[in-house]
């Protein structure tokens, strides 16, 4: 088993990065526990990637993930505009990441991530326990000389503490980038509670076929339990260790 403690490093892997506002808002915020504050639109967030080679971990391995969670007020990283999320959903394929994340507070779970582009269709499918669950459809173009730097926070709970990280990344997205369609595919499954309205409402997103990011060390437990119903900024102020973001809203 990796250390949990230890940081990890992921180069260029083939990675979608979407967000939209949900079929049904009320359950989008049950799922935020009490201490942190959905937005307002209950804006939802999708990560479906693939690592195709061991050569392109520190640590992980070949694998593919599917993460979903919900974004969230007052947790923006110091050097972004993007919010910050709740993982209410991280699907792995590899036993060694879902381990490592286990033991990072992610409720990691197994599932299988396909990512393919072909004539400038993408198409990324989840599954889970032998059936899909998601599916997404865009229209990409190429990459070019454009590229998002910063970082994405995620926050996540581990024996009854929240956790919070920062996650460094660099991305080359591709232009145009349209997504038009995201269909979750078993109302029986609970990430169908994640659903996007319709018609389609994106938020900010993007495509690129080489982001490179890392898991930090350790990540920081809040200094206390919280409350119910307490904003998390109030209860603990996390330090803005971070310089600078690249990825604008609406990207």
């Amino acid at each position: 088993m990796l250390d949990p403690a230890a940081p990890q490093l992921v180069v260029n892997a083939r990675t979608l990065l979407v967000s939209w506002l949900p079929a049904d808002p009320d359950a989008v915020a049950a799922l935020v526990p009490a201490g942190l504050r959905p937005r307002p639109d209950r804006e939802v967030f999708l990560c479906q990637y693939v690592v195709d080679d061991e050569t392109q971990t520190s640590g992980f391995g070949a694998y593919s993930l599917t993460f979903l969670g919900v974004s969230l007020t007052d947790m923006d990283p110091p050097d972004g505009e993007t919010p910050g999320g709740w993982w209410t959903h991280y699907l792995a394929s590899s036993h060694r990441v879902r381990q490592y994340a286990t033991a990072r507070g992610a409720p990691a779970l197994p599932g299988e991530t396909l990512v393919d582009v072909r004539a400038g269709r993408l198409s990324t499918e989840t599954w889970a326990e032998g059936r899909p669950l998601i599916q997404v459809s865009a229209r990409v173009g190429h990459t070019g000389t454009e590229a998002y730097n910063g970082h994405h926070r995620y926050l996540t709970a581990r024996d009854g503490e929240l956790i919070v990280a920062d996650y460094p990344y660099v991305a080359e997205p591709v232009s145009p980038f349209e997504v038009e369609s995201v269909e979750f595919l078993d109302p029986g499954h609970p990430v169908y509670a994640l659903r996007p309205a319709n018609p389609l409402a994106v938020c900010w997103g993007f495509y690129s076929p080489r982001v490179s990011f890392a898991y930090p060390p350790r990540p920081d437990a809040l200094d206390e339990p919280l409350p119910a119903g307490e904003p998390l900024a109030a209860a603990h102020q996390v330090p803005a260790r971070r310089a600078r973001s690249g990825l604008p809203s609406g990207s």
